[in-house]
């Protein structure tokens, strides 16, 4: 542990942590845009720059490592002045469509990290960013995400959550000096390039240049509610948006113990499921069941009850099976699609409760 001064708070921390980290441990914000905690650190949008006492010029939170009896200042007229000029830099090249739609229903620019600070910081997007697209909008065929590089500022944050997270280096960054931008593969389409559609680069993207395309026009969500994936036992969690009882779009939550940001393009693009028509969305036994009948020839029709009425059926029925035919006359299907836990628990369910190892799971059907 060393010590340091951040805006006058003395402060204990690790020695091999940066400024940044350092600030935030006190609670102390410093603006980024190239910088996330999962990613490796950058030092390219410079908006994270600070003052430190004897150091010539500022210098960037996010690679600079702390030192003992070092001396922080991380808001200052001269800082801001600095801010906004990279800000209005960044803007110069920037191109958001929604700003001149009246119904703003493409993009959601005002939730993005780079509008943020721009905002804080007192900087009209609307006449600050450039005046017509350089590049087409929506311009790779990807089913999934939606490509805009009119709002690119090159913070890498794409190249690097695509390499580091998900392990498939589609991103990079093609060409040089003013004509520099990020391109997939051999500037190439993102399928072309081997994209997995995971959606990474969507959740780690600052200003809405990557985002979902399944969700696009659809606006801001009224309410999030944070679950568990379904579609295998890893346990990823996730927030469903919510808009008039509908969700729009899922956005990785960055608190999830098990996956963190990271998603497979199942959990993250594949919930239209949820409001399809033919969804079963409460149990059904047979009517004979509810009535107390033999099964005859014909197994009779689905009638829509209760959860507590359907449990108990079941465990009527199982019971009354385990004493007629003995537990071995039962077998029990898991599914590849319940958690871990839940699938442990169908385990000593079939050997404990019903004492038969007739167990098996979808995954193998």
């Amino acid at each position: 542990m060393i010590s340091l001064t951040i805006n006058g708070q003395t402060l204990a921390v690790q020695a091999n942590m940066t400024v940044l980290q350092a600030a935030e441990q006190a609670g102390i914000t410093i603006p980024t845009l190239c910088h996330h905690k999962d990613l490796t650190p950058y030092g390219g949008c410079r908006l994270c720059v600070v003052e430190i006492q004897g150091a010539r010029l500022p210098a960037t939170s996010c690679t600079m490592p702390v030192s003992r009896g070092m001396v922080v200042q991380t808001e200052s007229p001269t800082l801001t002045r600095y801010r906004r000029t990279i800000l209005e830099l960044l803007l110069f090249n920037y191109y958001d469509a929604s700003y001149t739609r009246s119904n703003g229903s493409v993009g959601l620019a005002e939730d993005t990290q780079f509008v943020h600070w721009a905002n804080h910081y007192g900087i009209d997007v609307k006449s600050s960013m450039a005046k017509a697209p350089r590049c087409p909008v929506d311009s790779d065929p990807n089913p999934f995400v939606w490509v805009d590089m009119n709002k690119c500022i090159l913070c890498t944050r794409c190249v690097r959550s695509c390499t580091e997270v998900q392990g498939r280096m589609v991103w990079g960054v093609g060409y040089r000096g003013s004509q520099a931008r990020i391109v997939a593969g051999a500037d190439t389409m993102l399928l072309e390039a081997r994209c997995e559609s995971c959606g990474a680069c969507v959740a780690y993207c600052p200003t809405g240049a990557l985002d979902n395309k399944l969700s696009i026009s659809l606006g801001q969500a009224d309410r999030l509610v944070t679950t568990t994936c379904t579609y295998c036992g890893v346990g990823c969690q996730f927030d469903l948006n919510v808009k008039d009882g509908r969700i729009i779009r899922v956005t990785s939550n960055p608190n999830a113990p098990v996956n963190g940001m990271h998603l497979c393009v199942k959990g993250r693009y594949g919930y239209d499921f949820i409001h399809h028509p033919d969804r079963i969305s409460r149990p059904k036994v047979r009517k004979y069941l509810l009535e107390g009948q033999p099964r005859g020839k014909e197994r009779g029709e689905w009638v829509e009850v209760n959860w507590d009425t359907a449990l108990n059926l079941a465990a009527k029925n199982l019971r009354r099976l385990r004493n007629q035919y003995g537990p071995d006359g039962i077998g029990v299907l898991a599914s590849a699609k319940c958690t871990n836990e839940e699938n442990y628990l169908m385990n000593k369910f079939a050997r404990q409760v019903v004492g038969t190892n007739n167990i098996d799971h979808c995954a193998r059907l």
